[in-house]
């Protein structure tokens, strides 16, 4: 028995050499003698330690990589990246905003892989890509799963596509580890797990649905902000023009809910944040018109808030985003589906 710290090497063990290394790395983490950040023998130095090949203790380590037990740093050398032994899945969740609809979908997400061996690291990027580059940068092969909510803008607070430098990076991801979710990104031919939302198409096809309930009003404002912290996708401006041009209605598209707006009988508001949703409200309590009477009120994304006040929705189904992603990685089966789309009526409209 050769004896250096927490490695140890039977040269009378049936046990490959290889498989004695791993053990005893493994155990020097369940004995606490190794603990996250420590930095392990090089290979050059176990080998000669140990009188074992190189091609051995890489094998050891090639392993305890693929496992994310220990992480590679170039020109420094392997340290300790993991000490819960029983994590089997790691994954990396990363999202572009904490807000109400994406915190449901990372909950329903956790919730639905109900494995205590599966790990879920949470990162927020705020839409700014050069942060999510960064991220994706630092984190590189360190996980068995990529989940990216990909929404993006840029320094004057415009939603923007996918930059191109941004692409190239989440394209090293490999196929089989990636999924996108809620969003897709269309200039790239790659193939990977896509559960979405199409923005334009989804607004479209959920006020035709109801076309007939919105004939009864004379005009249809959209309220969407042009400068945001968080912009929403411009999408949502054409499938709603789209609309309105499709039935003949007169509609406007505004920037946000103005403070003594002039209420005219049967306009009907969508609006897409809750601010805009509240002051809309709050004003509408202050004139003599009656919601959903004489002036409509659509939100969009449904939130608790929403269902409290009873405001009519169209909403993606939030919880389904983050189960469908969950199922994906359950059964390692990744595929391209759209997220279903639909409007709750709570006779605000």
């Amino acid at each position: 028995m050769i004896e250096d710290g927490y490695i140890s090497i039977d040269e009378a063990s049936t046990v490959p050499k290889y498989k004695q290394i791993i053990n005893a790395i493994k155990r020097g983490i369940r004995d606490e003698q190794l603990f996250v950040g420590d930095k392990i023998m090089s290979i050059n130095h176990l080998s000669k330690t140990h009188r074992l090949s190189r091609d051995t203790v890489k094998k050891a380590y090639n392993t305890l990589l693929d496992q994310k037990i220990i992480i590679s740093v170039r020109g420094k050398g392997y340290y300790i990246a993991e000490t819960d032994l029983s994590i089997e899945v790691r994954v990396l969740f990363v999202i572009n905003k904490l807000s109400s609809y994406k915190t449901q979908v990372f909950n329903s997400f956790v919730e639905a892989l109900n494995k205590t061996n599966i790990k879920v690291d949470l990162e927020i990027y705020y839409c700014d890509p050069l942060i999510l580059k960064k991220i994706l940068t630092a984190n590189q092969s360190k996980y068995d799963y990529y989940i990216i909510v990909p929404h993006f803008k840029n320094d004057r607070f415009q939603y923007i596509d996918c930059p191109r430098d941004l692409l190239n990076v989440i394209e090293q991801i490999p196929a089989n580890k990636l999924i996108l979710l809620d969003r897709d990104i269309k200039n790239t031919s790659k193939i990977f797990g896509r559960i979405y939302q199409d923005f334009e198409a989804d607004i479209y096809n959920a006020l035709t649905r109801i076309a007939d309930q919105l004939n009864t009003y004379k005009k249809v404002l959209l309220i969407y902000p042009k400068k945001v912290v968080y912009p929403y996708p411009k999408e949502i401006v054409k499938g709603f023009r789209k609309f309105c041009k499709s039935i003949n209605v007169d509609y406007e598209v505004l920037p946000k809910i103005f403070d003594g707006i002039e209420f005219k009988s049967k306009d009907l508001y969508i609006t897409l944040q809750e601010e805009d949703l509240i002051n809309l409200i709050t004003q509408l309590r202050k004139s003599s018109y009656k919601m959903g009477e004489d002036i409509g009120i659509i939100s969009y994304n449904d939130t608790p808030l929403k269902e409290l006040l009873g405001i009519s929705v169209i909403s993606t189904n939030f919880k389904k985003l983050g189960v469908s992603a969950a199922q994906m990685i359950l059964t390692r089966k990744l595929s391209s589906q759209q997220n279903e789309f639909n409007f709750i009526d709570r006779q605000s409209a």
